[in-house]
């Protein structure tokens, strides 16, 4: 093939070597979103608080009554031990096995992780045609409107059909941790500072043993550059060239396993996971609160909370408070 020709290909089809989703459907943009809205079998699930959703949503758009992730996860952010208490949830919101779910968050609200905690729920339960909106509400509102009348549809049936291997347990963690079971990829979704056990959220500080990589959730979306800071600021779109480059040294084969402090940002490193094609992704719903906070099991860079520290702190504190009524009071 000449030089010649194989220019012409790539000013034809674009940069040479450009990545491309593998699940390109999980995403969908506001276009598409707009050309599927009137569509029977498409339910828009609004994952924000219900007082952000009556102050303006996409049109169609349903509200499950609070955050995706608190109307989808149990009082300790664990999935439901029965997936029972889904179908009934989700068969009265409207969704049905056969509906297209698309959900949708934004920047301003931090309620992106609610839209990718739903989406890994989705697929857990089975659902394969679960979608998410890139760039969240912000995308939509670049050119479209936004409406502030709720939207009620009809029931539909529901039926949970649970993928267990999208879960990472506890036990198979620990068994990774120890050097039991090997070949897993382990991905930290947590900050840097989190990782190297100096931000301690937990009984203890530090991270899994055989952690893979260490990639912050919110540095894998697009940026741009904030006027007021200078510094880039997340954006909330996804593109394959950038996702792709931070994941390249993975093996797409191997089972690969995300996790952060409650396994909420997670979900964002899973649903890349999903994106790229990899085989067997998992989310880890115990996540760092419960690993953590349990003793017999293994940490690196392990920190404590100074608690006699922080017992000075409080004493001082009641003293300062004593002597300034004493000083109000003259």
């Amino acid at each position: 093939m000449s030089l010649f020709l194989v220019l012409a290909i790539v000013l034809a089809t674009g940069t040479a070597g450009a990545a491309d989703w593998t699940n390109p459907q999980i995403l969908v943009s506001a276009d598409q979103l707009e050309q599927n809205l009137a569509k029977p079998d498409w339910v828009v699930v609004d994952c924000r608080k219900l007082e952000d959703y009556a102050k303006g949503h996409i049109p169609g758009a349903i509200s499950f009554g609070k955050e995706c992730k608190k109307a989808l996860r149990d009082g300790t952010s664990r999935v439901f031990k029965s997936t029972a208490k889904y179908d009934s949830m989700l068969s009265k919101a409207g969704i049905g096995n056969n509906s297209h779910v698309v959900f949708y968050g934004d920047m301003k609200t931090k309620s992106m992780d609610d839209a990718t905690i739903a989406f890994w729920i989705f697929e857990y339960l089975g659902h394969d045609k679960v979608h998410v909106l890139n760039g969240g509400l912000e995308a939509w509102t670049k050119s479209k409107k936004l409406d502030t009348q709720p939207t009620i549809k009809p029931a539909a049936a529901f039926k949970a059909k649970p993928v267990k291997s999208r879960i990472a347990t506890t036990e198979e963690v620990v068994q990774i941790a120890k050097g039991q079971v090997k070949g897993v990829q382990v991905i930290d979704s947590r900050t840097k500072n989190e990782y190297a056990g100096d931000d301690i959220r937990a009984a203890r500080g530090g991270r899994i043993p055989n952690c893979t990589a260490n990639v912050p959730h919110e540095s894998t979306y697009d940026t741009v550059k904030d006027p007021a800071s200078g510094k880039d600021k997340s954006v909330g779109t996804l593109s394959a060239e950038k996702v792709a480059k931070v994941y390249a040294d993975l093996d797409r084969n191997k089972r690969t396993i995300a996790y952060c402090q409650t396994g909420s940002r997670s979900t964002l490193t899973y649903m890349e996971m999903r994106l790229l094609g990899f085989k067997n992704p998992a989310n880890y719903d115990d996540s760092w609160i419960i690993y953590g906070a349990t003793e017999k099991y293994p940490v690196e860079e392990e920190q404590r909370i100074d608690l006699s520290r922080i017992k000075k702190l409080e004493d001082d504190l009641k003293k300062l408070q004593e002597q300034l009524k004493t000083q109000a009071g003259k």
